[in-house]
C-alpha cells in the first residue's frame, strides 16, 4: 500500500516498524486495528489518502488524538488517518480568528491566542483534540458566556469522501458547513477549521476540595447554587473523585476521595466569591481560586495530560433535584470503582438556540453527568463499564431527551445526538457528499435512504 501512495506522508500497515505506536488511541484501553494508518502532513496527503481508500474498496476514519476512539469499532476495513503531524495555528488578532490544522490541540491555540489578549472556546484539557471536539459540539468553560464551540466557527477546511479538497462557510458548501457545526465527522476529513477568538486574558478560576465524607452537603450546597441567579459568565463543575493507590498519583493523595468544585469566573473576584460564600463556609479542605492568565485554564481542572487507560460516558441531565445528589453520592462513592462522577453545569448561552449555529444550535439540557474508571487491563474495563453503567442507570430518572456527541464514549441510537429535523437533514448531507458511507465516524450519521 504504502509503495501506491506518494512518499509526502507516512503509511504504516500491520507488522512495520512503529505500527503500535501509530494505531495506538489517547485512550489506552481502546486497541485500534485498522487496515492502515496513514499520517500526513497535509491537506493534499489527506485526499491522496481518501482517493486511494476509495479506489480499493476501504473505508477512512480520521483521529486527532483519540480520546473518544471507543465508538469507532472495529476498523479491519478502514485507513485510520492519524493528523498529529498537522498542528499548524495562526492567529489574526484583527479579525479574533484563529486557524488550526486537523492535529492542533487546543494547548496550541491557547498559546498562539494569548500574545493577543485573545483566548479560545477550549475544552477543560489541553491535550484535547480543536477539531474533533468543535465538530462535535464543543462544551467550553467559557461555553456559558460564549455558546458552543460548534457555533463560533467562520469556517471548515475539509476533504470530502470523492477527495475534492474544500473549504465550506457560510456562503460557500453551506449544507456541508452546517453539518461539520456540531454533527460530527461523518461529512469528510476536516483538514482545519477557523474558530472565532475572545479578548479575554484572565479568569478568577481554581478548585474547591473537601474530603469525601462531605460530599452530599456540598453537592447539594453548588446545586442550589447552580439553580439560582447566576450570570453567564459563572461556570462550574462538581465531581466525586477516587483516587487509586497507583505510583502515578501524589502520595498524599493516593487511595483517598473527595469532593471538588471546579471554578470558571470572567467577572470580578468580588462577584465570583458572592456567589461562592455558601461553599465555602463549608470550609474547604484546599482554596486554589484566584485569579490566571487565560491560557492556564487548560490546567485548572487537573484531567489527565498524558495518555491513560480508562472506560467512560456520559449522560444529559434535564433537572437535578435533591434526590439525584443522593442518589449519585450513594453509586459513585469510594466503595466503588469510579475515579470520578462529575456534573457540569450547562445552561447560559449553550443552552439558547442559535438558528445559524449548525446542525446542533444549543444544548437542551441543564447538567452534565461523566463518569469514569481507570481501566489498565482487560478485567478492568469490563468491571469499571459496569460502574459507569450503573451511575447513567441511577440517575437516568433526571437524563434529557439529547444526548451530547462528545461526551458519549460509547455507541448510541444516532438520532438521539440531534433533533428530528437536525438528524433527518443531516442524513440527507451525508446521502448527497458520502452515498457510499467511505468517512466513519465514532457516532455515524447514516445516508439518508431516499437520495
Amino acid at each position: 500500500m504504502s509503495a501506491v501512495l506518494t512518499t509526502a506522508k507516512t503509511i504504516l500497515m500491520p507488522g512495520d516498524p512503529g505500527w503500535d505506536d501509530a494505531r495506538r488511541a489517547w485512550n489506552l484501553a481502546v486497541d485500534q486495528r485498522p487496515a492502515a494508518v496513514a499520517e500526513p502532513r497535509s491537506a493534499q496527503d489527506v485526499a491522496d489518502v481518501v482517493r486511494f481508500a476509495r479506489q480499493h474498496g476501504l473505508r477512512v476514519a480520521a483521529q486527532g488524538t483519540g480520546h473518544n476512539a471507543a465508538p469507532l469499532g472495529l476498523l479491519a476495513d478502514t485507513i485510520l488517518v492519524k493528523t498529529t503531524a498537522m498542528r499548524q495555528v495562526s492567529v489574526d488578532p484583527a479579525a479574533r480568528i484563529a486557524r488550526a490544522e486537523a492535529g492542533a490541540v487546543w494547548l496550541d491555540v491557547a498559546e498562539a491566542a494569548a500574545p493577543h489578549g485573545l483566548a479560545a472556546l477550549a475544552g477543560s484539557a489541553p491535550n484535547v483534540g480543536v477539531v474533533g471536539y468543535t465538530i462535535g459540539g464543543g462544551m467550553s468553560w467559557l461555553g456559558r458566556a460564549y455558546g458552543l464551540a460548534a457555533n463560533n466557527v467562520e469556517a471548515i477546511e475539509v476533504v470530502t469522501a470523492d477527495g475534492r479538497l474544500v473549504r465550506a462557510d457560510a456562503c460557500t458548501e453551506p449544507d456541508l458547513f452546517w453539518a461539520l457545526r456540531g454533527g460530527g465527522g461523518s461529512f469528510g476529513v476536516v483538514t482545519a477549521i477557523e474558530l472565532r477568538l475572545f479578548p479575554i486574558t484572565e479568569v478568577y478560576a481554581g478548585l474547591l476540595w473537601w474530603p469525601a465524607d462531605a460530599a452530599l452537603p456540598v453537592l447539594q450546597t453548588w446545586r442550589e447554587l447552580t439553580q439560582g441567579d447566576l450570570p453567564d459568565e459563572f461556570t462550574s463543575a462538581a465531581r466525586l473523585v477516587n483516587f487509586p493507590m497507583i505510583p502515578d498519583i501524589p502520595e498524599h493523595l493516593r487511595g483517598r476521595s473527595f469532593v471538588i468544585v471546579t471554578v470558571i469566573h470572567l467577572g470580578t473576584p468580588a462577584e465570583a466569591d458572592a456567589l461562592l460564600a455558601p461553599l465555602r463556609a463549608l470550609e474547604p479542605l484546599t482554596d486554589t481560586v484566584q485569579i490566571i492568565p487565560a491560557n492556564a485554564l487548560g490546567h485548572v481542572h487537573v484531567d489527565p495530560e498524558q495518555p491513560i487507560a480508562s472506560v467512560g460516558d456520559g449522560l444529559m441531565l434535564a433537572s437535578l433535584p435533591a434526590e439525584a445528589i443522593e442518589t449519585l453520592v450513594h453509586v459513585a462513592g469510594p466503595d466503588t470503582l469510579l475515579l470520578a462522577a462529575e456534573l457540569i453545569h450547562v445552561g447560559g448561552e449553550m443552552k439558547r438556540a442559535r438558528p445559524a449555529g449548525g446542525a446542533l444550535p444549543a444544548i437542551d439540557a441543564d447538567y452534565a453527568l461523566f463518569a469514569t474508571g481507570l481501566a489498565p487491563c482487560p478485567p478492568a474495563v469490563s468491571a469499571v463499564a459496569r460502574s459507569v453503567a450503573a451511575a447513567q442507570t441511577a440517575l437516568r430518572p433526571w437524563a434529557a431527551r439529547q444526548m451530547y456527541l462528545n461526551l458519549a464514549c460509547t455507541s448510541r441510537d444516532p438520532a438521539s445526538f440531534w433533533s428530528a429535523e437536525a438528524y433527518d437533514r443531516l442524513r440527507r448531507i451525508k446521502a448527497a457528499v458520502d452515498p457510499d458511507n467511505l468517512i466513519r465516524s465514532n457516532h455515524p450519521v447514516p445516508p439518508h435512504n431516499n437520495r
